[in-house]
């Protein structure tokens, strides 16, 4: 059975409602939503259901919005994107670049906005400014560059660390799945001299996987965590700062989220911006603007967020030149 699920916006937000066999009619547009986990309710998501409907599509009336999800097993992604492309929506939003290749592969005509991390080095397009194929989107960062700047300031404010840990999907740390990530946090655990030690979680992934790794933090003597920014460590978020928390550890963590849950720091870019944006493109497509011209929106500003509580929680204080650098203090 295809494990789909129909997505209704109520007062503006996105609630999954129980899976239907009913099928959009014709003049309805359809939507296929492509993502890793069931839930809807993640709050930047919901900003791009509701910035839709600003847009002026009803739920049920005007466009139909299917979910497929790939529930956190890697080995699922072919299969879910293949079932999103048979059921022909007008446009295909998917969540992460490893699950956008597969959809693409599903699929050469049917346009693809996807929510992504370096599209060109993940071989998605070949120009940002004008899309090479059926996929635009969103980028959720300022190419793989940024993974330099996470590792310096977790240096700065653990200026002893000698080995460093990368909390990430196992085919990431393995470079089996988007390589230039993998390349790029090597290079930048170098550039700071530290030792980079794999955290890596295996698929399905779910919360004994994270339980697992953080088993064996003791034993790999890590002194400090950068958390990769895939859609099971958001989804998980909750856990991994737990997690984080009880190891006695300090980590940078990808989005402002994970600051206001209690993550020590983070180094971001405005996710709700960005949902908000893919909801444009969205619209832009289901009126008959080719792909090609509909550019890649890139994340051009990060914020530095800290979180006091969590550095007294550590028994450790925030350099007063991180201070002064932050966009936001967390109290």
């Amino acid at each position: 059975m295809r494990r789909r699920e129909f997505i209704a916006l109520v007062g503006g937000a996105a609630a999954a409602w129980p899976v239907s066999g009913s099928r959009a009619q014709p003049h309805k547009k359809s939507l296929a939503l492509v993502k890793i986990t069931k839930d809807t309710s993640y709050p930047p998501v919901q900003a791009f259901f509701d910035a839709l409907r600003k847009l002026g599509y009803v739920e049920g009336e005007s466009i139909v919005t299917q979910l497929y999800s790939t529930e956190g097993s890697s080995e699922r992604r072919g299969q879910v994107a293949r079932d999103a492309v048979l059921a022909k929506p007008d446009v295909i939003f998917v969540i992460t670049g490893p699950l956008t290749q597969h959809v693409k592969d599903a699929s050469s005509t049917i346009p693809i906005i996807t929510m992504t991390s370096d599209p060109i080095a993940l071989g998605l397009t070949r120009s940002l400014a004008q899309p090479s194929g059926n996929v635009t989107g969103v980028v959720v960062d300022a190419g793989i560059e940024h993974w330099s700047k996470r590792f310096q300031l977790l240096k700065e404010l653990v200026p002893t660390a000698s080995r460093i840990g990368f909390l990430a999907r196992k085919a990431v740390w393995e470079g089996t799945e988007t390589p230039a990530v993998a390349r790029a946090v090597r290079t930048a655990a170098q550039a700071v001299s530290v030792d980079l030690v794999g955290l890596p979680v295996e698929s399905p992934i779910r919360e004994s996987a994270y339980r697992r790794v953080f088993e064996n933090l003791a034993s790999e003597r890590v002194e400090a965590i950068v958390v990769q920014d895939s859609a099971e460590n958001v989804f998980y978020r909750n856990l991994i700062i737990e997690l984080v928390g009880q190891s006695r550890v300090p980590a940078i963590y990808p989005y402002h989220d994970f600051a206001e849950d209690g993550g020590l720091i983070t180094y971001c870019v405005d996710l709700f911006e960005l949902y908000r944006y893919a909801a444009t493109q969205v619209d832009r497509i289901l009126r008959g603007t080719p792909v090609r011209d509909v550019p890649f929106f890139q994340a051009n500003s990060f914020k530095l967020v800290l979180n006091l509580k969590a550095a007294a929680a550590l028994g450790m204080k925030f350099p007063p030149t991180l201070l002064a650098r932050a966009d936001e203090v967390v109290e």
